[in-house]
């Protein structure tokens, strides 16, 4: 189905908008950071709550004489003749604002990054305007997609202005629930267009611009002048210094490498040596680290570490491996390709889905902790998995699921098994159990909760 290509509409971000909006109505001046992943919608939240007479200033990566003229061109809209002013630094230029400012506004420096690039000093003139807020009047919002960067000059503790913002916001991809308003379709092509996009507004944006799946697959993300060919370089370059180490990483990770072992092995390195990357790739929210049901989180020797963000999981899946193909135009043999693994891709994060929105909602009027796959081995000795497993919060119960993303699954088989699973936990005796089963189609068996994408899409609009 073909979208109309009229812009989306600002999903969400109520809360961020609310807290944005309280913190901007005092009379005291404000210092509020911003920072996530690009193309997630900071700037468009930031529009949420300028007024007439705010300044919205969007960074360039220009030299600081040039930057610090078209602030001054973006000031002059609200303070006439303060662009006539030649300002040879930035410290003259904001002792300029802060005497000529006479009625409280909210100035915002987008890509704040690019600025401090360019000239190092500027958080220090920042701390000493903060530092003297009773003397201004302006709000500062600053905004930047370097993650890494953005905690380090707010979050460091030997940074200038650490200590001094009253809200910090880290602006993350929007939940599943969202994509189904954005792209209007039905609740099961929202999981496998979710699978492929993800929960970044721009991408849906692109994504409703085409006339189907396939073709906003093959011409956005595999052709190599596709808008997204080569977005995951974009984002390591925003967040790190050297992107070479992560981009081996999830390429390993996305091909089924998942043990810390076989990574290691895969490279050449010591394990020990891939910890601190991995790390990083964790708190970007580029990576997951994912331990079975039971497992104490910090000394669990069964972890295996997986893509975390659903387009950067498609991308390593299937653009990574097929790079020289798609530099020699072979997009439909690619694709193909795809089409054929595309279900089993989509299973894999319906599974995801389906174990996030547990803990959203209770669930037969009990309310549960975040759910968990399990493997391990079951009281007979013999290996066994689990798709979601979730403990009550009062402990009492356990929630017991099976996942499958097939038009053609027998219900009462697929039931059958799980119970069967479930007679061989060791730690389900003294449990109060509630079988559920997370099916692409609805089934009429009596007694079973049953979870299908319209309950969890709806779950997951948060």
């Amino acid at each position: 189905m073909k979208h109309n290509s009229s812009p989306l509409t600002f999903h969400n971000r109520h809360k961020e908008i609310e807290r944005l909006n309280k913190a901007l109505a005092g009379s005291d001046p404000r210092l509020i950071v911003i920072y996530g992943r690009r193309r997630c919608g900071k700037s468009t939240l930031i529009r949420q709550v300028l007024k007439p007479g705010d300044v919205y200033f969007l960074a360039q990566q220009t030299d600081p004489v040039l930057q610090r003229a078209r602030l001054a061109d973006a000031i002059s809209a609200i303070i006439p003749g303060f662009e006539k002013v030649t300002y040879p630094d930035w410290e003259s230029l904001f002792i300029n604002l802060r005497n000529a400012s006479r009625n409280m506004f909210t100035l915002c420096l987008d890509e704040f990054p690019w600025l401090v690039k360019s000239d190092p000093a500027l958080p220090g003139v920042l701390q000493q305007i903060c530092d003297e807020a009773s003397q201004r009047k302006f709000h500062i919002i600053l905004c930047g997609s370097s993650q890494q960067m953005m905690q380090g000059l707010v979050l460091d503790s030997t940074a200038p202005l650490y200590g001094r913002a009253h809200e910090m916001m880290k602006i993350t991809p929007l939940e599943a629930g969202w994509i189904q308003d954005a792209l209007q379709c039905t609740a099961e092509q929202a999981i496998t267009e979710y699978a492929v996009w993800g929960g970044v507004p721009r991408y849906w944006e692109l994504r409703k611009e085409e006339d189907s799946t396939e073709s906003a697959i093959k011409n956005i993300i595999l052709d190599r002048h596709g808008v997204l060919h080569e977005e995951p370089m974009r984002l390591f370059l925003d967040d790190m210094r050297e992107s070479v180490q992560a981009f081996s990483l999830l390429s390993l990770i996305g091909t089924g490498s998942c043990r810390l072992s076989e990574i290691a092995a895969r490279l050449g390195k010591p394990a020990s040596q891939l910890s601190r990357p991995l790390d990083n790739l964790i708190r970007l929210g580029y990576v997951r680290r994912e331990i079975p049901y039971g497992e104490k989180e910090k000394n669990s020797k069964k972890s295996l570490y997986k893509i975390a963000d659903p387009f950067m999981r498609f991308y390593f899946a299937f653009v990574v491996p097929n790079i020289s193909r798609l530099e020699m135009n072979l997009t439909e043999q690619v694709f193909d390709q795809i089409k054929s693994r595309l279900a089993g891709f989509v299973s894999e994060e319906w599974e995801n889905l389906c174990r996030k929105s547990i803990p959203v909602q209770s669930i037969s009027g009990i309310s549960f902790d975040l759910a968990r796959r399990y493997w391990g081995h079951g009281k007979n000795g013999q290996p066994v998995e689990v798709d979601i497993i979730a403990e009550s919060c009062d402990q009492q119960t356990l929630l017991i699921g099976e996942c499958k993303w097939s038009d053609q699954i027998n219900a009462r088989e697929t039931l059958n098994e799980l119970n069967n699973k479930i007679a061989l936990l060791p730690f389900a005796q003294n449990k109060t159990i509630i079988p559920a089963l997370f099916l692409k189609k609805k089934s009429h068996l009596p007694g079973i909760t049953l979870f299908t994408p319209e309950e969890i899409i709806t779950r997951l609009k948060i």
